[in-house]
């Protein structure tokens, strides 16, 4: 069995080589099933993950990840082998979407203040 990379939605990505987060290689049979793995990480699923070894056990949990690379080879026989660059996001990045999200909330309140709690 191979290592397998565990999105938050529950996607499980079989890994043709998992050595560290910045090289994660994915074997795909063809272009739309290369593409649909790129499309499930997103911020949301890389905000919490696991990676299993090929006997099922955890060998690792990371959360705040981002997506920084995909670099794609088409092989001989057709297959995609994508190298998915991951990394953590750094301490600025999730203070400033922690700003946003207080932003956000404030401006929610400050309309339903506004309008008496009734839909606008």
């Amino acid at each position: 069995m191979k290592d397998t990379l565990i999105l938050k939605d529950g996607t499980v990505i079989e890994l043709e080589a998992g050595a560290s987060l910045g090289a994660l290689q994915v074997l795909s049979a063809d272009k739309v099933s290369m593409v649909s793995t790129w499309d499930k990480l997103t911020r949301d699923n890389l905000s919490s993950v696991q990676v299993k070894n090929g006997e099922g056990a955890v060998i690792g949990n990371d959360t705040d990840l981002l997506l920084v690379s995909e670099t794609s080879v088409v092989q001989e026989d057709g297959s995609i082998l994508t190298t998915y660059n991951l990394r953590q996001k750094t301490e600025m990045e999730k203070i400033l979407e922690r700003l946003a999200a207080v932003e956000e909330t404030t401006d929610i309140l400050t309309m339903d203040a506004l309008t008496g709690g009734e839909a606008v």
